[in-house]
């Protein structure tokens, strides 16, 4: 299979292959995404607010660095939280990752992304070695549902794709850079 990618270097969901590969491939497509959007920017920018909303495309990175890491690995693999999520006093500072971006450079915010994507893959990745996308988590919901592979690679599109959107008004709002 050949990777196409598109004019902002991302890569093209797969056409006609299998459930595995298609999911991955809008997840990084999405992923890609993401990356287009904060590309190039200050600490500055990404530290700058679409009225009345507080959010930030520095924050939005630094929330889908914590949602990656929270959901392959401590949710489908059964991994402690790490740091620095294990240190966080959620109930106190419920959005601690969106409202302490804006003191972070770009470099470590993206840096801590790309990382958490790539333990994400290798993650995911390793539960279909074990088990398919019927591979179930290793935890669940509090009612005692336990999500498959499958639900989690198709709630990480959801995520990326609805953060996306946010992350396209929010690169306009900077300097008026457009597209999907």
């Amino acid at each position: 299979m050949t990777t196409i990618f598109d004019e902002q270097h991302r890569p093209e969901p797969p056409l006609g292959e299998d459930e595995w590969s298609t999911l991955n491939g809008f997840l990084d497509f999405h992923r890609a995404t993401l990356a287009w959007k904060v590309s190039g920017l200050s600490a500055g920018d990404l530290a700058k607010t679409l009225s009345p909303s507080t959010m930030t495309l520095g924050g939005l990175v630094k929330h889908l660095t914590y949602v990656e890491d929270d959901w392959f690995g401590v949710v489908l693999l059964g991994e402690e939280p790490r740091e620095p999520w294990a240190s966080i006093d959620w109930k106190a500072t419920p959005d601690w990752e969106w409202d302490t971006a804006r003191d972070s450079e770009p470099t470590e915010l993206l840096a801590a992304w790309e990382a958490a994507v790539s333990r994400s893959r290798a993650a995911a990745e390793r539960a279909f070695q074990l088990g398919g996308l019927e591979h179930p988590a290793a935890s669940g919901f509090s009612d005692g549902r336990i999500p498959r592979l499958r639900w989690v690679l198709i709630h990480m599109v959801e995520e990326y794709s609805r953060h996306n959107g946010h992350a396209d008004l929010l690169r306009q709002a900077i300097d008026g850079s457009v597209g999907e």
